[in-house]
């Protein structure tokens, strides 16, 4: 059941940025020049947010004609939910070996990777422009590092990781939405560190609070 629960989640909420792909051509390019034109952008997204980013300089990085860029790309929405969302899977990757390292520990799993994010220095500055501008789009993909969209192996197997005797979960669909509980508590810890431009130890503190409120209990039954 929790794998229904992901695919009709992930269905609705992905709806709006699945289209937010690169054209077939720009997979044809060569790996050097694919690799290039998405340096450039990100290097333009880390310098400023997507509103307030330049296709000009774009290009300009990248050595190629504003022609070209529309061969590859419709607009520079698309290069930029392109590159989150790589960025994404490749978290979501790293997310599922660090829940096997923990033998399935969701807390121990969340803890260590919220670490892991607030450390990143070569993606901080584009990290800190996508999640204080975010939007819903970016919202949704920022929870696909968790619950991929798509309903495949990896889904399965990220499901079929979690100690389920570590949680005060029932069913299938509780175990969902502590999935998305926690997402959610990371995805704001993330913010309130850029925002307030918090230090390693601060921000830790911070989640290891709330994550230790969440353990005991909020409300007396």
């Amino acid at each position: 059941m929790i794998v229904i629960y992901l695919h009709l989640f992930n269905y609705f909420i992905s709806r709006r940025v699945s289209s937010k792909m690169p054209k077939i051509t720009f997979f044809n390019l060569p790996e050097n020049k694919r690799q290039t034109l998405i340096n450039e952008a990100r290097r333009e997204f880390s310098r400023a947010p997507l509103y307030e980013a330049s296709i000009a300089n774009i290009i300009k990085g990248a050595g190629i004609p504003r022609g070209s860029f529309y061969q590859y790309f419709d607009d520079k929405e698309d290069i930029y939910f392109f590159i989150l969302g790589e960025y994404a899977k490749e978290k979501r990757i790293q997310f599922l070996q660090i829940l096997k390292s923990y033998n399935g520990d969701l807390e121990r799993t969340f803890l260590h990777f919220y670490n892991d994010l607030i450390k990143e220095e070569e993606n901080y500055s584009f990290l800190r422009n996508a999640l204080l501008n975010m939007t819903y789009e970016t919202k949704k993909i920022f929870e696909r590092m968790i619950c991929s969209k798509e309903i495949n192996e990896k889904s399965i197997e990220f499901i079929s990781s979690i100690d389920q005797t570590k949680l005060n979960v029932t069913n299938s669909k509780e175990l969902f939405h502590a999935i998305r509980l926690l997402m959610g508590i990371t995805i704001h810890n993330l913010i309130h560190a850029y925002a307030l431009k918090l230090s390693y130890e601060e921000a830790t503190e911070i989640y290891r609070l709330e994550m230790n409120l969440l353990k005991q209990g909020l409300f007396n039954s």
